[in-house]
């Protein structure tokens, strides 16, 4: 069973990797809708940045998951409630609502879905063709956030 403080840091390659893949959005390169994430460190107030996936549903709702788990991002996204998505020069600032364990289901399965092939090597063995039962056993260590633009900010596009 995964647990609320599941967190597994980048070893080996991991840290070259992510480095260089962070240049991509910044650059205005967006992957399989990666964004830079940018959020105000909870001690510093400075602006921490990290690439994330943004998952979009059928209904239009946009999600961050965390498939390393407890991360700084998550931990600083927490704190400060809001934070900025960048492609290139675009920003979106948005406002984060974290999604309670019992309502991660389907979001994980989707996210596994759409970026099992990316981050699946994080969830274990867990695919998206896990049982709800499974999905719901490892919810507590992977962290969803519902995202909504903030006033005047929409959502930053890879056709804009």
């Amino acid at each position: 069973m995964t647990t609320a403080t599941r967190y597994l840091a980048p070893t080996g390659f991991d840290p070259i990797f992510n480095r260089i893949v962070n240049v991509l959005p910044k650059l205005g390169i967006s992957i399989a809708g990666s964004r830079l994430l940018a959020v105000r460190g909870r001690k510093s107030g400075e602006w921490r940045t990290t690439m994330v996936n943004v998952m979009t549903t059928a209904d239009g709702a946009r999600y961050l998951v965390a498939p390393r788990g407890h991360t700084q991002w998550v931990r600083n996204l927490r704190a400060a409630g809001s934070g900025e998505l960048r492609l290139g020069r675009k920003t979106e600032a948005f406002r984060a609502e974290e999604i309670a364990d019992a309502d991660k289901i389907p979001l994980l399965r989707r996210y596994l879905e759409v970026w099992g092939w990316e981050v699946g090597r994080f969830f274990e063995g867990v695919t998206k063709d896990a049982t709800d039962t499974q999905l719901a056993e490892i919810a507590p260590g992977f962290p969803v956030f519902r995202i909504e633009p903030l006033c005047g900010s929409g959502p930053v596009s890879d056709l804009d």
